[in-house]
């Protein structure tokens, strides 16, 4: 068997072994509840809540293996999962997989355009901080990275929305103003990933595209921002160390321009340790933007728990949005670990040798 393909069944491996081992966690934590009042998870407006007989609320019981083992409870919850049961949600009025589903691609979105922006700003900062140190750019640089890495998410959107959102009025709250909902409907506008920018291209909708942009702007720059600090400083760290090799000197004796020395020789040298900077940022963004959704009121997965925990407990959407996070972010974490070792050689090269 190829060396990369067992890397990748390990990696595959581990991943579901962590799943299996969080699953079994979160499952315990639902276990600490009687088996009775688990029971009345299982009932939907319609079968009478608190009214529910005993009988009734029994036979939940044995047909779900409510008052079984551990294990073969937690097994049979699986099986119910694997099926896409995964339970009937009041304060959704709805079943929780279908919700989460819904609510994924605005999630994906936010989270994409927050590496988009951090991913080229970051390179290009920290190249050309690195490149010319201590000069003006760098000083204004190093102070930016530095409130960037020391100020925490939730207290720079706090301060963003107050400033620009209360005081200046500059950026419009929620995910889409009420007039561009209503033009969207009247108009005929096409739902075809979810996404609001991708399908407002899709539907040839300039105008929409530039709204949405405007209405995820402090969110992008607010989840981004850290990781941008991060990644510039990484890279200017590396820069530091690059630009006083011996080939980029023989390189600059033999009259090569500086952009040319800072594009193609020195970016070649921070490629691997961005790419690893890169693949914890995402893993971070992917955690962290469930923050950042509550406070902006962006309706993505994070308001399913929102939902659920606004007036009394609902188990079934609070275990569905654990279980849907460790999900999203184990797979996240295995496709980049795949990324890495294809592009990174460090990592290849121990690939190959293992």
């Amino acid at each position: 068997m190829p060396p990369f393909l067992q890397f990748v069944i390990r990696r595959l491996f581990y991943s579901l072994l962590s799943l299996i081992v969080i699953t079994m966690v979160l499952y315990a934590g639902i276990m600490l509840t009687p088996p009775e009042a688990r029971a009345r998870l299982y009932l939907s407006p319609g079968k009478g809540g608190d009214r529910a007989s005993e009988q009734y609320i029994q036979s939940i019981i044995d047909s779900n293996h409510l008052d079984e083992p551990f294990l073969i409870q937690y097994m049979f919850w699986v099986k119910s999962l694997l099926s896409g049961s995964w339970g009937y949600s009041p304060t959704l009025h709805s079943e929780v997989l279908p919700s989460l589903l819904h609510r994924t691609p605005a999630t994906l979105e936010l989270a994409i355009c927050s590496l988009l922006l951090l991913i080229p700003l970051g390179l290009a900062g920290g190249l050309l901080s690195g490149w010319r140190p201590n000069g003006v750019f760098d000083g204004i640089f190093r102070a930016l990275a530095f409130l960037g890495t020391s100020v925490p998410a939730f207290i720079l959107a706090m301060v963003l929305l107050s400033i620009f959102y209360i005081k200046l009025g500059w950026f419009p709250p929620g995910r889409l103003d009420v007039t561009t909902e209503l033009d969207m409907t009247r108009s005929g506008f096409v739902e075809y990933t979810g996404a609001l920018l991708l399908d407002s291209l899709l539907n040839r909708r300039l105008d929409i595209f530039l709204i949405g942009l405007r209405h995820l702007a402090m969110p992008v720059f607010t989840l981004g921002i850290y990781h941008w600090a991060t990644l510039g400083r990484i890279t200017r760290s590396t820069v530091l160390n690059e630009r006083g090799r011996d080939y980029i000197t023989s390189a600059r004796a033999r009259g090569v321009r500086e952009t040319r020395l800072i594009w193609r020789h020195a970016l070649r040298a921070v490629l691997a340790p961005a790419l690893t900077t890169i693949v914890l940022s995402a893993a971070s963004i992917a955690t962290g933007v469930f923050v950042i959704e509550i406070i902006y009121n962006l309706a993505g997965i994070s308001q399913v728990i929102v939902i659920a925990m606004h007036s009394s407990p609902d188990a079934p959407a609070a275990l569905g949005f654990a279980v849907y996070s460790v999900v999203m972010v184990l797979g996240l974490m295995m496709i980049l670990d795949v990324i890495q070792a294809l592009v990174d050689p460090r990592v290849r090269d121990e690939v190959l040798k293992a």
